[in-house]
């Protein structure tokens, strides 16, 4: 089925934002390992993972609509030098997230195309946890300091 070539031309943007978040989170997950915090390891691990699949069904739908995915482009990944400032990087890049699948989502309703759309609604849903999930992070941060914080992150031997 032949999509909307501007739709498609989106769902190849919103990949490379996929990917990108892929990337970042994984470093962001072997940093923290790294520094012996391994449930925040598992945690970003777990969102790379959630945004690879969100790459896997927009590289899918991309081939339904016959176009061809693209996924040799990457926005800047921002690494954070600690722990505080991983989330707010993380934060910035799933705000740019909602914001994008906001849009993509009218553009779907635009073209007609009520199938990309319930896809988008998904991977929005998603986006939006993700962001819930980072600002708790950066409450618990606040409220406990970094320190007690990062003390909780370290796993038990």
């Amino acid at each position: 089925m032949k999509g909307d070539a501007k739709l498609l031309d989106t769902l190849n943007s919103l990949l490379a934002d996929e990917l990108t978040a892929v990337n970042q989170y994984m470093v962001h997950a072997e940093v923290c390992e790294n520094w012996g915090y391994g449930r925040l390891h598992d945690h970003f691990r777990k969102r790379s993972i959630d945004e690879m699949k969100h790459a896997e069904k927009l590289i899918s739908r991309i081939i339904f609509l016959e176009g061809r995915p693209i996924v040799g482009n990457l926005r800047e990944i921002r690494i954070g030098a600690e722990v505080p400032s991983q989330f707010a990087n993380d934060l910035s890049l799933e705000m740019g997230a909602v914001k994008a699948y906001n849009a993509a989502v009218a553009q779907a309703v635009a073209a007609g195309d009520n199938a990309t759309r319930e896809l988008l609604e998904s991977i929005l849903k998603d986006e939006d946890r993700h962001v819930d999930g980072i600002e708790e992070n950066l409450d618990q941060i606040q409220q406990m300091g970094v320190q007690n914080y990062l003390a909780v992150q370290v796993k038990g031997s």
